[in-house]
């Protein structure tokens, strides 16, 4: 495993990662919350976190939104209306324009925050649901960005049902179909980055062990090493917005001098 400082310039980046840019058809990027920490987005479990602010129990459980649908709901909005105000940052722009340059690209985040698809991917499968997408409890209408209720208070569906946040929450199953095709990409791509993730929540976790061990070349990008440091084939030490954007500019030299 190679551990390096984050590359100021193409030369830092390792012969090994050139090969596996020049030679993939299929790549994989996996994101966590750091990658949107860099735009400004409140992480949770970091030292800071939502999570030594908030009790998860009342706010991210079907039983809180049960309990007092109208507590969790403006908690949600103010989330919702934190993150508009923050803008995708280079990271975000040069995952964007990776899904343009392979044959074959697979973005899989972890993230609510819709700052992907605002910085213009296209194909995103979000395992943790999207905070900009509300659903009826009981007709599963789904309601996107401005068509979600815009008050502070819990809102019902016209078939009358209640309408909540639509992002995983504790106690709740990952979408499987979303799962399904991580996991599936996961194992037949040739190269994969994780970025951004201290890769303690599973089964996403796993997601970057699966690839390496199916035979993918796993790249970790983080400020620091995450849990599954050992698992990967190399780290690089530092912020998305700095590493990855310099990845994509060495993809395109070697692509011109090929």
């Amino acid at each position: 495993m190679n551990m390096s400082a984050a590359p100021r310039d193409a030369s830092m980046i390792s012969p090994s990662l050139e090969h596996a840019l020049e030679t993939a058809r299929h790549v994989v990027v996996f994101t966590g919350a750091g990658v949107s920490a860099e735009s400004g987005v409140p992480t949770f479990r970091s030292a800071g976190g939502l999570w030594e602010k908030y009790d998860p129990h009342q706010l991210a459980t079907h039983e809180a939104f049960s309990h007092d649908p109208d507590l969790v709901w403006s908690w949600y909005s103010w989330r919702r209306n934190t993150i508009r105000g923050v803008e995708p940052n280079p990271g975000h722009y040069a995952i964007a324009e990776a899904e343009q340059l392979f044959p074959q690209f697979t973005l899989v985040t972890q993230n609510v925050d819709n700052l992907h698809q605002r910085a213009g991917s296209s194909r995103v499968h979000e395992l943790h649901g999207n905070i900009e997408r509300s659903r009826c409890l009981a007709c599963g209408t789904y309601f996107m960005g401005d068509e979600a209720p815009p008050t502070d208070k819990a809102q019902s569906c016209s078939c009358g049902g209640f309408i909540r946040p639509d992002v995983v929450w504790f106690g709740e199953s990952l979408p499987m179909e979303e799962l399904q095709h991580a996991q599936n990409a996961a194992t037949s791509c040739d190269l994969l980055f994780t970025i951004g993730t201290a890769a303690t929540v599973y089964p996403a976790a796993m997601l970057p062990v699966m690839a390496r061990r199916a035979g993918a070349y796993v790249v970790e990008i983080n400020p620091e090493p995450s849990s599954i440091a050992h698992e990967v084939s190399e780290c690089i030490t530092g912020a998305s917005g700095v590493v990855f954007p310099v990845i994509i500019e060495r993809l395109k030299q070697l692509r011109t001098t090929a």
